[in-house]
């Protein structure tokens, strides 16, 4: 699997356990459990912290892939 996909990789899953976290935070938040409703709270955020990191890290090597393909091509 190459760096980029890796990343990508990453990032949804880091996605995909945010969402179930903000999912908990809110059920939790509904039922008036406010310290269980805070830690997923907390949970989302350092799992979105994560995808960001991986989309970024992926848009950066795609970038640069492409960047030596202009080159190669260019000259």
């Amino acid at each position: 699997m190459s760096k980029t996909w890796e990343h990508y990789h990453h990032a949804s899953r880091h996605h995909e356990q945010a969402a179930y976290h903000y999912k908990e935070a809110a059920k939790y938040d509904q039922a008036e459990e406010h310290e269980k409703a805070v830690h997923h709270a907390y949970l989302a955020h350092g799992h979105s912290q994560h995808a960001s990191h991986h989309d970024a890290e992926a848009a950066k090597i795609y970038s640069e892939y492409g960047d030596s393909r202009l080159k190669q091509s260019s000259g």
